[in-house]
This record gives structure tokens, sequence and C-alpha cells, in this order.
């Protein structure tokens, strides 16, 4: 059986709000053992963008504001919050006596290092960084007040510190122990404290008692680095794990789990879209006429009708339908192989011309849709090459680097439901995943929309970058895929979140 459950909109908050959440009975003896697909290899938050880093770390970490599976923004570590000065200042209001899971106390002084050390030398070595620089300064009013101080007014900035790069950090801690202590033993106010971590094999979690928010039902959790989706589905059908979580399971593996009554999929709607990017320095994609005849080559509403057996939606731009800044009026390029075959022509690339496709290796989904792609190239008279590589050494030495064939698989959360948190990071000059493309109206544009608090403005900017993407065709996209979860039906109380950033606090193991 799947069941389809939809998330709504993400909702702006601005004052005090009721409890993020309720307290919960002492937990019970009990171990909830996940198969995530991917060892994000360091577990400080200033260090990732990777959505399996958050469905980790979720439940280490907590942000001054908290988003679940509703999508609803409520209080975090902050009880509560006022914006000022026309939205270039927010206050605010911390909760008292939470400690980190090292007995250091959580307070104003804490926040202000989380957050200029986010912004500093340590944080400019990794991918975070550019998401919080609306921030100017981090001011202590007193121990449990402090004040963000903002270079502009930035709306999607309560959203950003419900994840990733904010999450709030020990100071005394990654003092005395070191950076390179903290990436693989970390320390946070999160519903769990962590245990032990073995690189590509597990990490190991227990209750932290004294949560905040009340202590977890689970005593255990256990998260299991299983890059093969047969071996992740075998060991949900035997028992070993309790949880499968996406993008692990493959469309063609769906009626495995539906056929064993200890077993459901249940399937979200969620933010995640999948396209092949192009490389618009090098070779025959520099030219944007061979990019737009590749993408008129392919014909998308099959790949998703055939393949992704309902479980995805074609997109016309890099973005899913529940993100700000989505355009419905936005036409795709479309399904046209004998325009293809013109444009090519034009553009003077003859038959028989080569490139090749990078993909996550154990994205057995994109697997299959990268060799219906490569079939259709085929009729317009490109050979296509697949090349899988281990999806970390893809994201960190290979995108990054400027290394890639001429096109490569990207598929991105887009978590804060917002394009610019897609846009900004594929499409603005120097970020780390656009090694090759540099467009100054694209710059100007996406910097144009950050500070601007009137909405109906501001996505009137963000719809004009889709629409630009889509005209210099900087990539092929192709689906907007709902989460998958395979798990037992013995689990309890689980409910799938959109974005894949478990929160396990009140889930149980019959």
């Amino acid at each position: 059986m799947t069941i389809i459950k939809r998330g709504l909109k993400a909702t702006a908050v601005a004052l005090a709000l009721s409890t993020a959440f309720a307290s919960a009975p002492a937990f019970a003896a009990g171990k909830l053992t996940i198969s995530s697909p991917q060892d994000p290899g360091s577990w400080d938050p200033i260090d990732t963008f990777l959505v399996q880093w958050a469905a980790v770390a979720t439940n280490i970490f907590d942000g001054l504001t908290y988003r679940g599976p509703d999508l609803k923004l409520v209080p975090g570590l902050a009880e509560s919050w006022e914006e000022l000065d026309e939205g270039k200042r927010i206050r605010f209001k911390l909760r008292q006596n939470v400690k980190f899971h090292n007995g250091e106390p959580f307070n104003a002084a804490a926040v202000k290092f989380t957050f200029e050390r986010l912004l500093g030398e340590q944080g400019a070595k990794g991918p975070q960084r550019s998401n919080y620089i609306s921030i100017e300064s981090i001011d202590v009013i007193d121990d449990y007040t402090v004040d963000l101080k903002l270079k502009a007014a930035d709306p999607v900035l309560l959203t950003k510190l419900a994840g990733y790069g904010a999450m709030i950090v020990p100071p005394k801690y990654i003092q005395e122990k070191g950076e390179d202590n903290f990436n693989l033993n970390p320390v946070g106010t999160g519903a769990f404290k962590f245990v032990s971590y073995q690189p590509k094999v597990d990490i190991k979690l227990e209750a932290n008692a004294d949560y905040w928010g009340g202590a977890p039902k689970l005593s255990e959790l256990q998260f299991r680095f299983i890059a093969e989706p047969a071996t992740a589905v075998a060991e949900l059908q035997a028992g070993r794990v309790d949880l499968v979580i996406p993008p692990t399971i493959p469309i063609g593996m769906l009626p495995v789990i539906e056929g064993d009554n200890k077993l459901e999929i249940v399937s979200v709607p969620g933010p995640t879209v999948d396209a092949l990017r192009f490389n618009t320095r090098d070779g025959i994609t520099a030219d944007p006429k061979v990019r737009k005849a590749i993408i008129m080559a392919v014909d998308r509403g099959t790949i998703v009708k055939s393949i992704l057996a309902g479980q995805a939606s074609e997109i016309t731009s890099f973005q899913s339908a529940l993100s700000f800044g989505f355009d419905p009026d936005l036409k795709a390029i479309p399904y046209d192989p004998a325009g293809a075959k013109k444009l090519l022509a034009e553009a003077g690339v003859k038959t028989g011309a080569t490139l090749q496709i990078d993909i996550r290796g154990n994205d057995a989904t994109m697997n299959e849709v990268a060799q219906v792609i490569s079939s259709y190239l085929s009729m317009v008279g490109i050979t296509a090459t697949i090349k899988p590589y281990e999806t970390n050494v893809l994201l960190n030495d290979i995108i990054p680097q400027g290394k890639t064939g001429a096109m490569f698989q990207q598929k991105w959360g887009g978590w804060t439901f917002d394009y610019d948190n897609t846009a900004y990071s594929m499409y603005h000059s120097g970020e780390k995943w656009n090694p090759y493309d540099k467009d100054e109206k694209l710059d100007k544009l996406l910097e144009s929309q950050r500070p601007l608090t009137d909405r109906a403005a501001r996505e009137k900017i963000l719809r004009e970058v889709g629409a630009y993407a889509s005209e210099r065709a900087l990539e092929l996209p192709l689906y907007n895929s709902n989460a998958i979860f395979g798990i037992n039906k013995r689990v309890k109380g689980f409910i799938a979140p959109p974005d894949n950033r478990l929160k396990l606090t009140d889930v149980t193991v019959e």
C-alpha cells in the first residue's frame, strides 16, 4: 500500500509561538535502525549541504527555529523572536536551562560563536556560508537575548536558521577538542546524543534524557550507510533495518516492498528535483544551440510515466511546484527530435559526436533514466557514454572542481522551499555548484531579490531567473521526485518529512 501525505507551504513566524514540542514521557528501551545511502563524511553543520547529513543531524543538533514535516516554522532553541528596524535586525529570546550533550550551557554566547564561526574563516571552507551572508553581526544583549543584525532584510533567513549551517554548536567543546575532532564526534543540544561513528559503516546515537523538548521514546538510533539499493531493501525485508530513507529505493523495487505484508511504502511529495546540468564552458555543450538540441531530443514526459511510475512529476525549471518562485506558466522546451537535429546541424555538430554523462553510481533510478536519455540522444546523432561515480567523489571532487563530462547529474533538495536556495547555488558566479558558468545578468538578478521583503516583487525576479536559466538551457530539467520511504510496520509514530530531515523523538518500535 502506498500512502501519500502532502505537506504545506512553509509559514513565516515573527513573534512568539507556542512551544514546538510537547513534553514526552521518559524514553523506553527500543532501537530504530535506519538505512541511509550516503555517509556525509563530516558531522559539522558548516561542512555540508547533504540531505543525508540532515537525516541524522536533525536528531543531534537544534537551530534557533525548527521546521517539521508539516513545513510550519516554529520555535527551536529560540522561544520567540521579533523583527526590528524594518527587518534588518531580528531579536531572539533564547530557551533557558538547555545544555549541550557535554554539559556545556546553551546561551547567547553559543549563538554568537556559532554564527561568527559560520561566517568566518572556518565557514568559508564549507558550502553553507553563502546562505547566511546577509548577517552582518551577532550582538549579545544578555545571556538569553541575542540580536542578528543584517546587512539587508533576508526574507528566507528564519527558515534557513532551522537547518544545516545554522545549527547551534558548543563553543568550549570545539575550542578545546578542535575542529577535526568535532567533525567526527558531534555535540549538540538535540534529542539524541552521539555514541560512535564508523566511516562508511554507521553512526550510533543514544537518547538524551534531558532534552528540552522531552525525552525521546526510543533509547537508541543506528544509521547504517548502505549504498547499494538492493542490499538496503534486503536488510529491510530481513528485519535488520527498520526504515530505508530516500533516495535509496528504485522505482522498480517498490513492488518488492509492497508485496511484503510486514512492510509498507510511504511516499511524500517534496522539493527534490533532478536534472542533468551542462558543462557550459567546454566542448559541444558550450554552445547554447547544442544544449537546447539535447533538451529537445529527450522525451521527459515519457520518462516520468514509464520509468518513475507516477512517483514524480515533470519539471520545466530546476525547482518543484512547492517552491516559492515557481512559475506555472513557464513553458518547457518541447520534445522535438527534428528540431534538435536542425539545431545540431546549425551548430556544426556532426553525426557521431560524443559526450559523457556523469551520475551517482548508487542511484539506480537515475542510471536507468540516463540509459534512456542516451538512447534518445543516439536518435539525433549523439553518442552518449554514462560514467557512474561514488556519490561523495562526484559531489566533492568532480563537480566543484569542474572535472565533469558534458552533462552531470544534479539532485537538489531545495529544503527551504524557496527558489533562491537552489538558484543562487546553481547559477551565481563562484558558487560551489556552478563550476563553469559566469553570467553578470544572472548574478544581478539573484543578488537583487535577496533583500526584498515585498513577496510579489521578489517572486517576480525569481520567476525571471527561472525563465532566463531556461532560455540559456543551463540544464536538462527532468523531474520532481517523491520522497519514498520503505518502513517496517512495527515502527509507530513515524511521520515522513518531505525534506528527509528526520525528527525521531516520538517514534517507537514494537
